[in-house]
């Protein structure tokens, strides 16, 4: 007895995918099932970055299809077309971003930087068109970690063009500045280049904008919430009550404008010495 479509559609039921914890057809992933005789093909389209993934769950699929009784030759296609979530109501897209992530902090010196600029490079590992904007514009610091001291040009419509490195698009203050340069700029001019950072750089067709945000709860993060469609927030800390106490004050900021708060990250737990391997908590 030859394998059935139906079959593949039951078997595809009790598959759960490993990063999303749903089964491949109520997560709306199967795009296409063509059965040929004992031979079949399924066409996977996740909705979500996972590049660095998708062998391992091509033969999660296969694997559990070809055991099925009168089942022949299986080939699985893996795609992948990320999707915009939910944002904010009543604040601007940015055209062609599909999703806009904010890196806060209440604190400065907790690593926010970092983890922006390790979540952008890890977001195009995985197969994702990402940019990441510096908005921090009295300490910038993404032109030093991404190596680069190029400087922004142009379009003939005055818009600007972002620095590539890495396959990423990248904005700062820092390309704009040299080393020793400090941004000399009351309130309402930072606004203003923030707000020129976002809304007049070509950042083209991009699935993730990951935000880096400076310190604080002040005029410039909440220009941004209020003025830009932000798909969620992550909240960077480190494990010290002075800390914690502004990451909390970040949180219920972003709970007021209706931005979801996607986690918060524990930074700089513990040093591990390279020498013999043991585990020593910075602050206690």
């Amino acid at each position: 007895m030859a394998i059935t479509e139906a079959d593949i559609q039951a078997r595809l039921r009790t598959l759960i995918d490993p990063i999303t914890g749903k089964d491949f057809v109520s997560g709306k992933a199967v795009r296409k099932i063509h059965v040929d005789g004992a031979d079949a093909v399924v066409d996977i389209q996740l909705g979500y970055p996972a590049k660095t993934q998708h062998d391992v769950q091509r033969k999660l699929i296969v694997d559990a299809l070809a055991a099925l009784p009168g089942a022949g030759r299986v080939t699985v296609n893996i795609s992948q077309k990320i999707t915009s979530h939910a944002v904010q109501r009543g604040v601007k897209l940015i055209p062609g971003v599909k999703n806009i992530v904010a890196i806060a902090s209440g604190k400065g010196g907790v690593g926010k930087s970092t983890v922006a600029a390790n979540l952008a490079v890890a977001l195009e590992k995985t197969g994702a068109r990402v940019g990441l904007c510096d908005c921090d514009i009295y300490g910038p610091s993404i032109s030093l970690m991404f190596g680069t001291r190029d400087r922004p040009t142009a379009t003939e419509e005055n818009r600007i063009i972002p620095i590539e490195q890495y396959n990423l698009k990248l904005m700062s203050m820092g390309f704009l500045l040299d080393d020793s340069a400090p941004a000399i700029l009351r309130g309402p001019m930072v606004t203003r280049y923030t707000q020129q950072f976002l809304r007049q750089v070509e950042w083209g067709e991009l699935e993730y904008l990951v935000l880096d945000l400076p310190p604080g709860t002040g005029d410039i993060q909440l220009t941004i919430v209020q003025t830009v469609a932000l798909s969620g927030a992550i909240i960077v800390t480190t494990p010290q009550e002075v800390a914690l106490i502004d990451a909390r004050k970040a949180s219920t900021m972003f709970e007021k404008v209706n931005v979801p708060v996607i986690g918060l990250i524990e930074n700089m737990s513990y040093f591990e010495s390279p020498s013999d391997g043991k585990r020593y908590d910075i602050f206690g």
